[in-house]
């Protein structure tokens, strides 16, 4: 297992075909304010990829870009309406088809309200992943250790954690329900792009 630094795209040959995770880390929670600084990607097989933009990049990446609108792979995110927005924003792709790991979580975890990462790795996989350092600055001249094992590790299991929830979706009569969930998520991300984000438009106020 090692994780691999690049600055600006993947290298070519990077990830095996199939499906890959996906994570952002951006300046802050605003996508249009808060730049995005880093995208990881793993294929699943023990190695995790983080692509690094610096300030003023033009975000070209055409490899990445590649691998994330291929409509022959499907992208693991956990909250991926936040991913998939940033992408989108920055550099002009939509990352479809789409598993969201805490969505999934949401339609099968009932008994409990933690549907975070952390408490996903704990409790389905026995592993423990630190996040200390998801409030750090992402935007400067260099990334720690600390920083690079941190957004390693929120792609690392999300590979196991699909099959997993895959799992009990089946169980529960759900997949169906939560693969509409799923196909709908590029159009949730375009609309917080268009200044819906905090908005309902389902509800009938």
């Amino acid at each position: 297992m090692a994780v691999h630094f690049h600055e600006n795209d993947l290298p070519e040959g990077a990830l095996a075909d199939g499906a890959v995770a996906v994570d952002t880390e951006t300046m802050g929670l605003v996508t249009r304010r808060d730049r995005l600084c880093v995208v990881q990607i793993s294929d699943g097989r023990g190695d995790e990829h983080l692509v690094r933009f610096a300030p003023g990049s033009d975000y070209a990446a055409p490899r990445l870009k590649a691998v994330l609108g291929d409509p022959a792979r499907l992208k693991l995110f956990h909250f991926a309406r936040f991913d998939l927005a940033a992408l989108q924003h920055y550099l002009g792709v939509m990352a479809a088809p789409v598993f969201c790991t805490k969505i999934a979580s949401k339609l099968t975890r009932t008994y409990t309200d933690r549907h975070g990462l952390k408490n996903l790795v704990s409790e389905l996989l026995g592993a423990d992943i630190s996040k200390a350092q998801q409030s750090s600055d992402w935007g400067g001249p260099d990334l720690s250790e600390a920083q690079r094992d941190y957004a390693a590790s929120d792609v690392r299991y999300l590979h196991a954690l699909h099959e997993v929830l895959t799992a009990r979706l089946v169980r529960e009569n759900r997949l169906h329900l939560a693969q509409a969930c799923f196909d709908f998520l590029p159009t949730r991300a375009l609309l917080d792009l268009a200044g819906w984000d905090d908005a309902d438009i389902f509800s009938h106020e």
